[in-house]
C-alpha cells in the first residue's frame, strides 16, 4: 500500500475504528508497508490534531469518550506495592469499572501521564505481567508509589463499591 502522509493518516484512523482491541505500530506498519517509525510519527500527527488516539501497553486504540465515561468517573489517588497493582486493578474492574490512565505529579517535570485502559481482569494480568518482565519501573517509583488514576463505574452505586475496597486495602489515599 504506497499512500501520501495525509491518506494513510486518515487510514489509519479508519483502522483502528474498526478494531475492538489495541493495535501494534508493527502491526499497523506491516499493514500499511512503512516502518514502526512512521507509524510512531503518524500517530504524534493525528494526537496534535486531538484524534482521541491512546497509546497502551498492548497498543494504539481509537478511543471514544462517550463510550467510556458512562456512568460515573472519578480521580483516585493511591499509594501501593507492585505487589499490590493486580488487587488494585481487581477492586475496579471486578464492579463493572475501567481504569482509564495512570498519573504523577512530579516535581520537576510536572504532570506526566499515560493511557492504561484496564477494562477487564484480563486487561489487569496482562499489564501486571509485563510489568513484573520489564526492566522499566513504574511511574510511581518517581513518587514514593503514590500516584493517581482516572477511573469510571457504571454507575454512583459500583463506584462506592471501588472506592470501599480500595479503603478495604489500604491502598485509596
Amino acid at each position: 500500500m504506497n499512500l501520501d502522509g495525509y491518506t494513510r493518516r486518515e487510514a489509519i484512523v479508519d483502522y483502528l475504528n474498526n478494531k475492538t482491541h489495541p493495535v501494534s505500530g508493527t502491526e499497523l506498519a506491516k499493514h500499511f508497508g512503512v516502518s514502526r517509525q512512521i507509524i510512531v510519527q503518524d500517530i504524534a500527527l493525528l494526537r496534535a490534531e486531538n484524534r482521541n488516539i491512546l497509546s497502551t501497553n498492548k497498543g494504539y486504540v481509537l478511543f471514544h469518550p462517550q463510550e467510556k465515561r458512562s456512568g460515573c468517573t472519578a480521580v483516585i489517588m493511591v499509594k501501593h506495592t507492585a505487589n499490590q497493582t493486580l488487587d488494585e486493578m481487581r477492586s475496579i474492574v471486578d464492579y463493572g469499572g475501567c481504569m482509564l490512565d495512570v498519573f504523577i505529579d512530579h516535581d520537576l517535570y510536572g504532570q506526566i501521564r499515560v493511557d492504561l485502559l484496564i477494562n477487564d481482569i484480563k486487561d489487569a494480568e496482562e499489564f501486571c505481567e509485563k510489568m513484573r518482565n520489564s526492566t522499566s519501573k513504574p511511574l510511581k517509583v518517581l513518587t514514593e508509589d503514590c500516584h493517581y488514576h482516572t477511573i469510571t463505574a457504571p454507575s454512583q452505586k459500583a463506584l462506592e463499591l471501588i472506592l470501599n475496597e480500595l479503603k478495604n486495602l489500604q491502598i485509596l489515599l
